[in-house]
This record gives C-alpha cells, sequence and structure tokens, in this order.
C-alpha cells in the first residue's frame, strides 16, 4: 500500500504541473517590485496587503482549465468562484466580492459559464463586481477573490513549525462530481448558510489563534497540499496514512485509500498545530460539522515521508528555494 501512495504522489499530474510552476514563481518572486504594504504573497492562498485599520486585504486568483470549461461550461464558471472563496477562508478570512475574466467563442457554452459564475456567487454571497469579457476569440475563465481579516488573526499558508501536528479537515456530506471522480462536491446540493456555515470554522480557528499555517486541499489532492505547504514553509513531514480516514459515501461506492488522496476534496482543508492546541481544534471543526483528524507531524528535515504505523518511505527530498 505505501509504495502504491509514493508513486502516485511522485507521478500525479497535478502535483507534477505544480512543481513546474516553482522556476516561474521564484523568478517573479525574486525581481518584480517589492512594497512595503504586501505583508505576504507568494506561496500563500491568499496575499494579505496592510490597511491602516488592524486589517489586511486579502487577494487570491485562480484560472480555471481550458479543457474543463469546454466539456462542463457551468461547473467551471461555478469552480471559478468557489476556489477563490476556499482561498480566502484557508486563511482565516472572510470574502467580499470578486472580479472574472471570461472569454468564449460560442454562446451556448459563454451563457452557461456565466450562470455557473452567477452560481457560485449566489451560493457563497459573494458580489461580482469587475471583469472583462470577451466573445470571439477562445475559451479563458479566471477570477480574483478579494476578502479580509484581522491582521492578528491571518493564517499563513508558510509559517508550519517544527513539531506541529497535521491536521485534515474534510466535509464528509458530500457525493461524487459530475465532471470527474475524482471531485469531492460538497456544495452544489447544500444551501448557502449550510456551505458557508462550515467554512466559517476557519474563522473560529483564525480568531483564537489556534494554529500556525493552513491551506485548503487543491486539485493536487491531499499530498499535493501538504508539499505545497511544507515547501514554502521550508520544512519536511511525516503522514500516517492510516489516520486518513475515507467518507463513508466514498467507501460504499469502492473508494479505498489509493483513489481518495487523488481527490480534489471541496470544503477541506490542511492545518498545522501545536499539541496544546489540537483537540481545541478538532472540536471547532466537529462543531461546524466536518470531521478531522491529526495525520502527521512537520518535521525539520525537508522531506515528505509516508508510513502505516509500522514501514515508512520517503517519498520526495524537497528542493527550497
Amino acid at each position: 500500500m505505501l509504495e502504491k501512495i509514493a508513486d502516485y504522489i511522485r507521478n500525479n499530474k497535478n502535483i507534477l504541473e505544480k512543481e513546474e510552476l516553482n522556476p516561474i514563481v521564484h523568478f517573479i518572486s525574486t525581481n518584480s517590485f517589492k512594497s512595503p504594504r504586501i505583508f505576504s504573497d507568494v506561496g500563500q492562498d491568499s496575499a494579505a496587503i496592510t490597511n491602516d485599520n488592524d486589517m489586511y486585504t486579502l487577494v487570491s486568483t485562480d484560472r480555471i482549465k481550458t479543457s474543463y470549461i469546454e466539456k462542463y461550461p457551468f461547473g467551471a464558471g461555478f469552480s471559478s468562484i468557489l476556489v477563490g472563496v476556499d482561498d480566502i477562508y484557508a486563511c482565516g478570512g472572510t470574502p467580499l466580492a470578486a472580479t472574472i475574466i471570461i472569454s468564449f467563442k460560442e454562446q451556448k457554452i459563454g451563457q452557461k459559464m456565466i450562470e455557473g459564475v452567477c452560481e457560485g456567487s449566489n451560493k457563497f454571497k459573494v458580489p461580482i463586481i469587475r471583469g472583462h469579457t470577451n466573445t470571439k476569440e477562445y475559451y479563458e475563465l479566471s477570477s480574483t477573490l478579494i476578502g479580509e481579516i484581522k491582521s492578528s488573526d491571518y493564517i499563513s499558508a508558510i509559517n508550519a513549525q517544527e513539531n506541529d501536528n497535521i491536521i485534515l479537515a474534510v466535509d464528509f456530506d458530500g457525493q461524487i462530481g459530475r465532471a470527474s471522480k475524482l471531485h469531492w462536491d460538497t456544495v452544489t446540493h447544500k444551501s448557502s448558510e449550510e456551505v458557508l456555515y462550515k467554512r466559517t470554522s476557519m474563522n473560529v480557528i483564525a480568531k483564537r489563534h489556534l494554529v500556525n499555517a493552513s491551506k485548503d486541499v487543491s486539485n493536487a489532492g491531499i499530498f499535493g497540499t501538504i508539499l505545497q505547504l511544507i515547501k514554502y514553509s521550508k520544512v519536511g513531514a511525516d503522514i500516517n496514512v492510516e489516520k486518513i480516514v475515507i467518507p463513508p459515501k466514498l467507501v460504499e461506492r469502492g473508494y479505498d485509500l489509493k483513489t481518495y488522496v487523488q481527490m480534489f476534496l471541496t470544503t477541506s482543508y490542511i492545518l498545522t498545530a501545536p499539541e496544546e492546541a489540537c483537540q481545541e481544534v478538532l472540536k471547532i471543526f466537529n462543531d461546524h460539522d466536518m470531521s478531522a483528524v491529526v495525520i502527521g507531524r512537520i518535521r525539520n528535515e525537508s522531506e515528505l515521508n509516508i508510513n502505516d504505523g509500522k514501514d515508512s518511505i520517503k517519498v520526495f527530498y524537497l528542493t527550497l528555494y
């Protein structure tokens, strides 16, 4: 089992694609203009800009793949809001508004994209305030989410500390997505109140200053998200795969651990916290109808290791910039 999971992590295309971007991100970070008002930028789910009133303005930007737009234009539009919203919540913030860039060649596909964007806007109660539209050349969809948080409450995505416990929080009340068997959909069949209540768990955790780092689980899955977090935090991690719990609905459908760790899990987070804060974090998630468990520990060595409680395998040695 460990070897199979290790092979998946090493060869997952979504993880490899993110790794390929590292030199680009590093170049931009090194060579672009710097401002003292930028509290955090590269590596964060949401960059933070300082204000004069003890608040940070949060900014997150994402692009939806063209192949997804062409096959599922409504889902693409909805996802363009979802992914940015979860970036804002991952750092403990509250989304305020969104801007979009949308381009399409066929009116029917374009209309579905726009309907999906509006559905996402209403589901997460985020107004669309600006954008750019092209109706003639190609398919493109990207979004920028703007949010805010009290500066002292901001949770970094790159501040994992040695000996922190690693917590995985997941909404178990979901369904397999229509676009892919590797998409765990926990939002489209629920009310705005329900999906937002689960996400406000991150607001509570932020206000209580319980965790050192957090990221929402991306399309690279649980391990892809952990890799991003530890790479930018310049630490390593040991993960006990036996601690990762699969939602019962997926178990009923025959999903095993190897498949589950490949999934894009909406309404899910990876967090790192000191031992003494973990039980309170787990309780907060439980109170917000989320499942949360400790799955590993942050280590000083720049490695990602997985174990089953008996044997251990080194999956990656991390190259740090």
